[in-house]
């Protein structure tokens, strides 16, 4: 190893160890860069039945299809099944009003006469 510079590898005077405050980085293609992000309270996630996503707060690893072992660790990857608080609260909501709450119609919203035509416009060329 080379002539280190830094002192992040030195201890304090007092003798405690000094905090590590750089985040660290994954190098990407391009020149991007992925920060990491060792712990995560929060994330934003689709809710597919309703085609809606939203800012939720997480609450547990439900399953993992590439391993246990990411369960067990909570380890958050790309299509980890979790239980979030929305999804809690609409199944609270659900078993209170006693209907489905994906079932509810929607309503909507008047369109002008303009819109209406530009939207035939459009259709008229699929």
């Amino acid at each position: 190893m080379g002539i280190s510079r830094d002192s992040m590898h030195k201890t304090r005077a007092t003798g405690g160890k000094k905090k590590a405050w750089r985040k660290k980085i994954r190098k990407a293609r391009g020149g991007n860069v992925k920060w990491r992000a060792p712990r995560l309270d929060t994330g934003n996630y689709s809710w597919g039945s309703e085609a809606d996503t939203r800012k939720a707060r997480i609450l547990d690893v439900v399953y993992n299809t590439s391993n246990n072992e990411l369960v067990r660790t909570q380890t958050l990857v790309k299509s980890a099944i979790v239980q979030n608080k929305t999804a809690a609260a609409l199944a609270k909501k659900e078993g209170e009003e006693g209907e489905s709450v994906a079932a509810s119609p929607a309503e909507e919203a008047k369109k002008s006469n303009h819109l209406q035509r530009k939207i035939e416009k459009h259709q008229k060329d699929r």
